[in-house]
């Protein structure tokens, strides 16, 4: 038990550090790691990692929250959609066989390394100009996809939402960072919950995991402001598509 506590601390940690120093969820570290280092199955860390980042949503939902970068409407919208299709992907991840969920978040992996290589591009990209009912139908359709996402992979869903909101409606890095922390407290603990019925949540590994991860992203987060940050994001997105390939390349059970 001991240490189970010590691994799920120092995963924490590692994810928590990963996500503060360049602005990405922890998931896409914890789960790999859990998966190699713990030996669970793709499915319960699926689960235990939406688990964890819930309570860490909070956390960073109310330090943005207190720099006003949080736009609590927009979030309540997101919220209504994602808070349905979090559970519906949740279902679907575990309906799905070991390898195929390992090859689908292989994929998903390279695509959160791309995300985080264009990251410091979006601001420039050209912005539609959409309000009043567009808008909202607009944040609907992110939180259709962000939930389904973040039910599905174990993540908070920001790896959809924030460039969706950066790059549709002209959000501010930091604001629609704050935007989707604050949508993911709500869906990601209906995924978190779904997950737990299924049997996907290890419960055992919480206190640590959490532990580190807000530990870690208040490290991460001091560090990244002493570091070349474009070298530090090249290096994780090369490791985060290294670890992709080799959860794509996951081989079909011989029956």
């Amino acid at each position: 038990m001991k240490n189970q506590f010590i691994h799920s601390l120092w995963i924490g940690l590692t994810a928590g550090c990963f996500g503060g120093l360049v602005g990405l969820g922890g998931g896409v570290v914890m789960i790999p790691l859990m998966v190699a280092v713990l030996k669970i199955t793709q499915h319960k860390a699926h689960g235990t990692s939406l688990f964890a980042l819930v309570f860490t949503g909070i956390t960073g939902a109310i330090t943005y929250g207190m720099k006003g970068s949080v736009d609590v409407l927009a979030s309540l919208i997101l919220a209504v959609t994602a808070i349905f299709t979090a559970r519906a992907g949740a279902r679907f991840a575990h309906s799905l066989p070991e390898w195929k969920l390992k090859r689908a978040f292989g994929g998903f992996l390279i695509f959160a390394a791309l995300i985080l290589l264009t990251k410091p591009y979006l601001a420039n990209l050209y912005h539609f100009e959409i309000a009043g009912i567009a808008k909202i139908f607009t944040l609907l359709v992110i939180g259709i996809f962000a939930g389904f996402l973040a039910g599905m992979m174990g993540i908070g869903g920001g790896t959809v939402m924030v460039p969706a909101l950066v790059i549709i409606l002209n959000y501010g890095q930091h604001i629609a960072q704050g935007t989707s922390l604050l949508c993911m407290v709500p869906a990601g603990a209906v995924g978190a919950y779904t997950h737990l019925k299924l049997g996907n949540v290890i419960k055992t590994l919480l206190p640590g995991l959490i532990t580190g991860i807000i530990g870690g992203t208040y490290i991460g987060s001091n560090i990244a402001h002493a570091l070349p940050e474009s070298y530090l994001r090249v290096i994780f997105a090369l490791i985060i598509i290294w670890t992709g390939i080799r959860f794509l390349r996951t081989p079909k059970p011989v029956k």
